[in-house]
C-alpha cells in the first residue's frame, strides 16, 4: 500500500494486475460522457484509478459495506480526480437504488462471489437505471457451454463453493439468459487475462 494512503484505504492485489486489461476493455464500450455507475466497488482501487483515466466521464461509486465504502473514500481523497463521485451505500438486492439514472454500469468480481439472486437483482437494478443503449459490463470467470473454460477456474470454483455453496463460476449462458428477461442483449465477449472475460450487455 503506498504510504501515502490512510489507513482506511484497503489494497486488493488483484485489483492492481486487471486494471490495466479492464481499462482497455472499459475504453471500448463505455459512452464519451455521462455517469458511470460502479457496483460493489470494493476497496475503491479501480474507481481511483479509471476516474482520472475517463476524464469525460463522471465515475459513481458504491458498495453495502461500510468499511469498503471508508476504503473508497480514502482511495478517492488520495486520487484528487474531480469526476470521481463520493461513494454510495449500495445494496444491489434493495429497491429502488440510490441512483436514479446512469449511462453506464459496471460490476467487477460481483457476480460468482454472491448469490445467484445477486446477480438477478444486479441486472434488474440496472434495468431499471440505464437508457436504451446504455452498456452492463461484467468482469470475471464464467463458464461456456456448461464447462469451465480452463483447470484454474474449475479450482477457482470449487473453492468459492467450499466457502459459500450459493457461491461459484456462474454460466455465461444462464447470465445472459436472465439479462434478456430484463431487456438486455448480449452485445460482445472479450477474452480478458487469467481465465477472466469482459461480458458487455446492452439495454435494448
Amino acid at each position: 500500500m503506498p504510504a501515502a494512503l490512510p489507513p482506511a484505504a484497503l489494497h486488493f492485489p488483484a485489483t492492481r494486475r486487471n486494471r490495466e486489461p479492464i481499462r482497455a476493455a472499459l475504453a471500448e464500450v463505455l459512452p464519451a460522457s455521462g455517469t458511470v455507475l460502479e457496483i460493489a466497488s470494493g476497496s475503491g482501487e479501480h474507481a481511483a484509478w479509471f476516474a482520472p483515466l475517463f476524464p469525460d466521464l463522471t465515475w459513481q461509486p458504491t458498495d453495502r459495506d461500510p468499511t469498503l465504502l471508508a476504503s473508497i473514500a480514502a482511495h478517492a481523497a488520495a486520487a484528487g480526480a474531480a469526476n470521481l463521485a463520493p461513494p454510495l451505500a449500495l445494496d444491489v438486492a434493495d429497491r429502488p437504488w440510490p441512483v436514479s439514472a446512469a449511462d453506464a454500469a459496471v460490476a467487477i468480481n460481483l457476480i460468482h462471489i454472491a448469490p445467484w439472486g445477486i446477480c438477478l437483482a444486479l441486472l434488474a437494478g440496472a434495468a431499471a437505471v440505464l437508457p436504451p443503449g446504455a452498456p452492463l459490463f461484467l468482469y470475471g470467470p464464467f463458464r461456456r457451454g456448461g464447462r469451465h473454460t480452463a483447470p484454474s477456474n474449475e479450482a477457482f470454483d470449487r473453492s468459492l463453493r467450499a466457502q459459500d455453496p450459493a457461491w461459484g463460476v456462474r454460466d455465461l449462458e444462464a447470465v445472459a439468459a436472465a439479462a434478456e428477461a430484463e431487456g438486455f442483449r448480449l452485445d460482445r465477449v472479450i477474452e480478458m487475462p487469467a481465465n477472466n472475460l469482459g461480458v458487455v450487455f446492452r439495454k435494448a
